[in-house]
């Protein structure tokens, strides 16, 4: 169960390599520039439930492109 209580400013405890979020953002995007992320083909979405396709079709309606 996870803890309510943050304890990230606290690590006195851990002894492995501590990395901020902005910091791992940007070495993150350096990453993906530097090196072409793959072209992933989206999911042809042929096997989707009644509730999945009615939730996709209201969002295109609102404008949304999912």
């Amino acid at each position: 169960m996870a803890s309510p209580i943050s304890k990230t400013e606290s690590s006195d405890d851990w002894q492995g390599r501590t990395l901020s979020h902005d910091d791992f953002a940007s070495s993150l995007a350096e990453r993906r520039k530097t090196v072409a992320e793959p072209d992933m083909p989206r999911n042809s979405g042929n096997r989707r439930t009644a509730s999945k396709r009615a939730l996709l079709s209201a969002l295109e309606r609102l404008g949304a492109s999912w």
